[in-house]
């Protein structure tokens, strides 16, 4: 049996309170097997097999091995948590409630990425922490429905991400000139945003993002970008009761749809585009698509478009389960995100490392990743 580290982690209840929390700390991690526990009348024990032994890493499958286990007999995994090597690192900037920065053990300075995630707000820390194992120094920032930020996004101001950005180039254990972002679906349409009005920016990896500004005003030193128009009566109903917003959206090419176009003329960074073609949320390989074309014909170098057949909206790190469903945070009711189970988790893994080798490349440091040591 093949298992990710944190579906242990769900199996053994370590995690159970809530799974967001559970990537907090960035160092390897070490499993053993409890005592045998056997139900049966006749005490039996258990040998259980680790593959590999010791400690392993948060991204990486790990195999295990049971016999000698009599029938109704269980065993249960627990997970040692040691960071001998703190990779935890918190900023404190005038924002420092809303922003946590994350740094390898190693000695620096390292690549600078600002990690963003999507609507659901929050300050969502477990992929900075994973990319912190590559060599990477990253903030996880919230921007809304996080403590006293605004719980929604009606209106938002790039002043406060260009603060971020600026932090994170002048932090000492950064390397410069610039920094990366990193975005998914919202997140995503921030990153070109940014990529777009700020300086600072080398390369931008966007994971199902727009190419539109949506759900709210942007602004930033004078502009506005209003959010693209929708029509709701073009949300339909899965036979399990679930809407399926992806012709919600109205096209950001027609009329004064355009208004909400990225003025992706202004930016200087490489982007690299990751597209679930499965995405339901919106239409992820049409933007990506429409910003290569728009790119392109402001001179600007081709981006990097990978495209994922059978994946859903939300490309995660490897072995995260995929979400088919869940409720949407603005529309206040359950929506499909698409994907087929195989085909996403094969995207996740290949987008894991898909955008490290861009970071690497672009960001000026030799490709390398934190050995998980005993």
């Amino acid at each position: 049996m093949v298992a990710s580290f944190p579906a242990l982690l769900r199996r053994s209840r370590f995690c159970q309170w809530c799974l967001t929390r559970w990537p907090r700390l960035a160092g390897p991690t070490e499993l053993r097997p409890c005592d045998p526990i056997s139900w049966a009348p006749a005490r039996m024990v258990a040998t259980i097999t680790l593959e590999p032994e010791g400690r392993c890493c948060w991204d990486e499958p790990v195999r295990i091995a049971v016999r000698g286990l009599a029938p109704g007999q269980r065993v249960t995994l627990r997970a040692s948590l040691r960071d001998e090597k703190s990779a935890l690192f918190r900023a404190h900037a005038r924002y420092c409630a809303d922003a946590h920065v994350f740094l390898p053990p190693e000695p620096g300075p390292f690549p600078g990425i600002v990690d963003i995630f999507g609507v659901g707000g929050g300050l969502l820390e477990y992929r900075a922490s994973l990319l912190a194992g590559k060599g990477f120094a990253v903030m996880a920032l919230a921007y809304c429905n996080y403590e006293d930020l605004p719980t929604g996004m009606e209106n938002l101001h790039l002043e406060y991400f260009e603060e971020a950005v600026n932090y994170l180039l002048n932090h000492p254990q950064v390397k410069g000139p610039g920094v990366g972002l990193l975005g998914t679906s919202k997140g995503g349409e921030l990153c070109l945003s940014m990529a777009s009005f700020l300086k600072g920016i080398t390369a931008a990896v966007i994971i199902n993002g727009s190419v539109a500004n949506t759900l709210g005003n942007l602004h930033y030193k004078g502009e506005t970008l209003p959010p693209l128009g929708f029509n709701p009566k073009r949300i339909k109903v899965t036979k399990d009761g679930f809407a399926d917003i992806l012709e919600v959206l109205n096209s950001p090419l027609e009329g004064p749809n355009q208004k909400s176009l990225i003025p992706l003329e202004r930016a200087e960074s490489a982007f690299l585009f990751l597209v679930g073609q499965d995405d339901h949320n919106w239409k992820s390989e049409f933007f990506a698509n429409e910003t290569s074309k728009r790119l392109q014909a402001h001179g600007k170098e081709k981006p990097q478009i990978i495209c994922y057949p059978g994946a859903g909206h939300y490309i995660e790190p490897p072995y995260f389960p995929m979400c088919p469903a869940s409720l949407h945070p603005v529309l206040g009711g359950p929506v499909i995100w698409g994907g087929e189970p195989r085909a996403h988790a094969t995207a996740q893994m290949d987008a894991w490392q898909q955008l490290q080798a861009f970071f690497h490349k672009h960001l000026g440091r030799e490709k390398r990743t934190i050995s998980a040591k005993l």
